[in-house]
């Protein structure tokens, strides 16, 4: 859960910077018309802006990723679980028609892993040192397929136009409530007052909060597509056992904030509108009707 409330955090600071940018630089008086706002340049601005955060945030996720966890790409494996590892994600990744990802290990107790990256052929599949050292290898391998049909699915550019699309709304309708509380509630009739960025900044705060939970509603579904992902590419069982094994793992296998939505393990079973994976219950109990 924390890895999509990471990458909302990041697209909402994005665009609020971006938000900053163009008032110092004066480019909010373009969206001025006889003192109010032209509203269709108000969209194309803040669509220029809601899908250019996102993109940034795509752009820059491997390198948050490895940042975040410090996890190390594997160039030159140095043992027989690195020189695993790598041969089960090439053989998955051609299963699955994509260019072979990066794969890295990072060090944790906690049993995961998790992919991104900004395309199906430039991605990033990271597993935990805990996840290596305590599930079985044909457990490991399931996650592994879970990772890779994440990256098949393209789930990473899937989420960045969503957000995007999130971006721009919760601009465009931040923009609206700060002008109608500048002009009827502190009675500014000339451009915009301080009341109209301060009310907007906090807009966009609420409501990016309240947009996330479009983004999380599209995180759960692809975790159900990438479990299945999973079983089409190694067979429902290894899954499942997998999935159960997680279910021991008290603690969930927790991620960093900037990476916890692309793992395979979610957050703690509530507020259910704002978690970015379904319980493991479900998961488990779609992985049963599949197979």
């Amino acid at each position: 859960m924390k890895r999509v409330l990471l990458l909302v955090a990041t697209n909402v600071a994005i665009v609020i910077l971006l938000s900053i940018t163009a008032r110092l630089l004066g480019l909010d008086r373009y969206l001025e018309a006889n003192g109010s706002l032209n509203l269709q340049s108000l969209l194309v601005f803040c669509a220029i802006f809601g899908f250019g955060g996102a993109f940034v945030s795509l752009a820059i996720s491997k390198w948050m990723a490895k940042f975040s966890t410090g996890a190390q790409v594997i160039t030159q494996p140095r043992n027989q679980a690195e020189a695993w590892l790598l041969d089960t994600v090439a053989r998955q990744a051609q299963a699955a028609g994509i260019k072979m990802p990066e794969v890295a290990v990072y060090d944790s107790p906690e049993l995961n892993a998790f992919a991104t990256g900004p395309s199906r052929n430039n991605a990033l599949v990271a597993v935990s040192t805990g996840l290596l050292h305590n599930m079985r290898p044909d457990e490991v391998e399931a996650v592994l397929a879970h990772e890779v049909s994440h990256v098949a699915n393209g789930d990473m550019v899937t989420l960045t136009l969503i957000q995007g699309v999130v971006n721009t709304f919760v601009m465009f309708i931040a923009r609206i409530v700060g002008n109608v509380v500048d002009k009827l509630v502190f009675k500014n009739e000339e451009g915009h007052g301080p009341a109209f960025f301060v009310t907007t900044i906090v807009a966009e705060l609420v409501l990016g909060v309240l947009a996330s939970i479009i983004v999380m509603w599209f995180s759960r579904q692809r975790e159900f597509r990438a479990d299945a992902g999973a079983a089409k590419l190694v067979g429902a069982t290894p899954m499942i056992n997998a999935l159960e094994r997680l279910k021991l793992n008290a603690e969930g296998g927790a991620l960093p904030d900037g990476v916890k939505a692309l793992g395979i393990s979610g957050g703690p079973a509530f507020m259910k509108l704002f978690m970015s994976h379904p319980p493991l219950d479900e998961r488990i109990s779609a992985l049963r009707t599949y197979r």
